[in-house]
């Protein structure tokens, strides 16, 4: 039988940790020649980075979600499922997924779709959102930011793993006795990670379902971080997850790179300088000093990264920002080959070393159906012919395994 594992390419490994991008998906002009690139270039050429990525043998893509100017990535699933046919190893997920302004129900269905297509090469990270004004374009108020990435959350989370689901809440109409289709892949849900820039309401959720952490990593000092991580650690084990070291971290950063140290920071500079996200604040030497933003040569950006596990412990993905700020795709695309080839690698091997046997993999779906299945082959969901009719949709999902025994070998 096929399963989701089985259409994995052989090569696929993710041992240990995973390294790869993360991209925001702006659109910025370019300092050096003063173009702004259109939407339809900033598409074609995230598609290109990630082919890129893996041919350079990196493990993991991941672009946000934003619904406004300069960004592009209002439709993650459909970017992320482009990229998935057109890859063979690498393991596609979100930035960020808004778990406040999306319906839960929509995210269930696209991302279990996503989850088919990739044959499971994916997975996702929630995250609340920080831009005011997107919540009223959904209908939402940024005032119940966190109660509705608690409620919302807590609906998803049962739409992957119950196959009828009555729900009530605060956020939007009931449901009753409604199915979530497609049904996750070798009915296994997709890994979420939540991801936080500084609330700590986000670690202890992540915490509670024995989700996975990402901290951003990007815009602040480690103290923040090791804050946010420290809490998420202790309540996953406060929750009956594991130990500590064994939940399930995932850090950003950024990096930008020359084979000569100065020649990156000239290279950088009037990047950094124009930059919207940068601009008017502190210098460049000054942001590097305070975030983990490296720039320098592939030595530099090794010993800053190795030393990540002492600040925040042994963790599972590491992904780096350097698709933004204006840079070029040709200089996007180096800054990959030097991440493929003088960094990532010996990076694995640096944190590969004293690991304790305990600390989990990264986390991959082939993974979660070996927890759940072990040698078994999974089920496959397959549902009964809906008795009623395509108007009132008038009889409640059931599987055909449990009218009729295991269909999985069938």
């Amino acid at each position: 039988m096929e399963t989701g594992s089985d259409l994995m390419n052989d090569n696929t490994t993710w041992q240990g940790m995973q390294f790869g991008l993360m991209s925001v998906s702006d659109i910025t002009r370019n300092p050096l020649t003063g173009e702004t690139p259109s939407e339809a270039q900033r598409i074609r050429d995230v598609v290109t980075i990630a082919k890129h990525a893996e041919d350079a043998g990196l493990d993991v893509f991941a672009i946000g979600e934003h619904h406004n100017p300069p960004f592009f990535s209002s439709s993650p699933t459909t970017t992320l499922a482009y990229i998935a046919a057109q890859t063979e190893r690498l393991l596609v997920s979100t930035s960020t997924t808004l778990i406040t302004t999306n319906d839960p129900v929509r995210i269930a269905e696209d991302y279990a779709m996503l989850q088919h297509l990739s044959g499971g090469r994916m997975d996702l990270m929630m995250g609340r959102g920080n831009t005011g004004p997107v919540y009223p374009w959904f209908g939402k108020d940024i005032r119940q930011g966190l109660p509705l990435a608690i409620e919302n959350y807590q609906l998803l989370h049962r739409l992957w793993r119950e196959d009828v689901v009555d729900f009530e809440g605060k956020f939007r109409t009931a449901l009753n006795g409604f199915t979530s289709t497609p049904r996750p892949l070798d009915d296994v849900a997709p890994f979420v990670w939540h991801g936080s820039i500084r609330t700590p309401e986000i670690a202890e959720q992540a915490a509670y379902y024995g989700d996975g952490f990402f901290a951003n990593n990007i815009f602040w000092p480690k103290e923040h971080y090791q804050r946010l991580i420290s809490l998420y650690r202790q309540r996953y084990a406060h929750y009956g997850h594991g130990t500590p070291e064994q939940a399930i971290v995932g850090l950003g950063g950024q990096a930008f790179m020359a084979k000569n140290s100065q020649d990156a920071i000239d290279q950088f500079r009037p990047f950094f300088n124009a930059a919207p996200v940068y601009g008017n604040g502190p210098s460049m030497e000054d942001f590097t000093e305070m975030t983990p933003l490296t720039v320098g040569s592939p030595q530099q950006v090794i010993d800053r990264y190795a030393a990540m596990r002492d600040y925040y412990g042994d963790y599972q993905r590491q992904l780096f920002l350097v698709d933004h700020a204006g840079l070029p795709l040709k200089m996007v695309l180096e800054q990959i080959d030097f991440l493929g080839q003088d960094v990532v690698p010996v990076l694995r091997r640096e944190l590969q070393k004293n690991r304790p046997a305990n600390v989990p993999d990264a986390p991959t779906h082939a993974a979660l159906v070996k927890a759940k299945y072990g040698d078994k082959a999974p089920r496959q969901p397959r549902p009964n012919a809906n008795r009623g009719d395509n108007v009132t949709g008038g009889s409640p999902y059931q599987d055909t395994e449990s009218a009729f025994g295991s269909a999985a070998n069938r």
